[in-house]
Formats: C-alpha cells, structure tokens, sequence
C-alpha cells in the first residue's frame, strides 16, 4: 500500500491531473484512461508503461473500485 503522503503528492505524468487508487494495484486517471500499475508499492509513474483502457465496462469498473 503507498503511503497516504505520498499518495497526496502523486499527480498523472501526462496531464498533471489527480490520480485515483484502485486497490494495491493500480493509480488510474479516469480523464485520460490511463493506468499506472503498481509494483512492490512503488507506483510506475511512466507514461509508456501506462496501460490505456478502451473498454468502456472496464474504465466503469476501475472507477467503481477506486478510492480518491
């Protein structure tokens, strides 16, 4: 798990926008559909790592499972 205060301070790469956790596993920008995994607790905050969701029922439950 990342640390609250880290997490505070975490932006998205790309558009310097806000980031939702989603679960240990991912940090997700909702406004991009870009997912940052985690690794270890240690966020990969590389935009060519991102993942892109196309999948409209995926970015919905992404969204369902994150917290802000």
């Amino acid at each position: 798990m990342i640390d609250q205060r880290l997490r505070s301070l975490l932006v998205c790469p790309e558009d310097r926008g806000p980031l939702l956790s989603v679960g240990d596993d991912f940090l997700y920008n909702p406004r991009l559909r870009r997912a940052y995994r985690i690794d270890a607790g240690v966020p990969v905050l590389l935009i060519s790592e991102a993942v892109t969701i196309t999948d409209d029922a995926e970015h919905q439950a992404l969204l369902e499972r994150a917290e802000p």
